[in-house]
């Protein structure tokens, strides 16, 4: 290790050492989320004491030469084409190769919807409940579980994860077998569709002015390059949130979207009896060529 007393949460006094120790110790749970994903990545070399500390002292890495300072070879590259250049991305392939990562004061791990073995096909879409500042967190809920309701009438499944932030994110597993475009047409249908069954609860709109009282169903994490933070990644915030999937049932009772953090988290995982996403991995539903323009 290098540094291992840097302080990364100066609010909890956490240091690199002991957030390397919490990744090692959950490597088994985040490994299925983070494994074989192009990344991007949020590094905080000076720590995070500030709510803004993404825009003040952290910064976003999706490809840059600065990784080759203080990222091992062990850790896999993997060359994307992109609109006007070919990038270069870290990928996770094994405990050691997350290790390393976090190592180089890392605090958020962001992923794509596909994997680098099958890159044009996406084996998963993202509906991010991102609520405006005067919405409530039980309306949050409300609108993930009508959400749910409206997957399952097209038939398909839907789990459900923290952010670590204000909102959730709602994920749909499907076998990747349709390209991006494919899938963000319809992502972007379906959320559409979903907006005008119930304008009062969600908007499609991203301009702020247009999103008060509403939750932004936002369907553009199902672009091909777009990024959303990892199951059981921290957050840069000064609590050290951690983004974590739960079971549809424990909404009723979660009291926001960061009550997991790096301190208590350790203590959920050792008390689950059952994975509350175990039915995510065996799933193999099929994404219809569009959805209903009535849900």
């Amino acid at each position: 290790m290098t540094n291992p007393g840097r302080v990364l949460y100066p609010e909890l006094g956490l240091t690199k050492l002991e957030l390397v120790r919490f990744y090692a110790e959950i490597g088994p749970w985040i490994m299925p989320h983070v494994q074989d994903r192009p990344l991007t990545l949020v590094r905080c070399a000076k720590g995070v004491s500030a709510v803004d500390a993404l825009r003040s002292q952290c910064q976003f890495m999706r490809h840059t030469p600065g990784w080759h300072a203080w990222v091992p070879e062990l850790v896999p590259r993997v060359r994307i084409a992109e609109q006007s250049k070919v990038g270069e991305y870290l990928v996770i392939d094994s405990l050691p190769a997350l290790v390393a990562i976090i190592n180089g004061s890392i605090v958020e791990l962001h992923t794509w919807n596909s994997t680098v073995g099958d890159l044009e096909r996406p084996d998963r879409l993202v509906f991010d409940l991102d609520p405006a500042p005067d919405v409530g967190w039980r309306h949050v809920v409300a609108a993930a579980l009508r959400l749910r309701a409206r997957l399952r009438s097209v038939g398909l499944q839907s789990w459900v994860k923290t952010t670590g932030g204000k909102g959730l994110h709602v994920v749909v597993p499907i076998v990747p077998e349709r390209d991006w475009d494919e899938c963000f047409a319809f992502s972007r249908a379906f959320a559409e569709a979903l907006a005008r069954q119930a304008p009062d609860t969600f908007t499609v709109a991203f301009e702020r002015a247009r999103r008060a009282g509403k939750v932004l169903l936002d369907y553009k994490r199902n672009h091909r390059t777009s990024i959303t933070v990892a199951a059981f990644s921290t957050r840069a915030r000064p609590n050290a949130p951690v983004s974590v999937p739960i079971a549809w049932r424990e909404l009723r009772v979660l009291p926001s979207s960061d009550a997991f953090t790096v301190e208590n988290l350790r203590a959920r995982l050792a008390a689950l009896r059952v994975d509350p996403w175990a039915g995510y991995f065996r799933s193999r539903q099929r994404l219809l060529p569009a959805p209903p323009a009535r849900l």
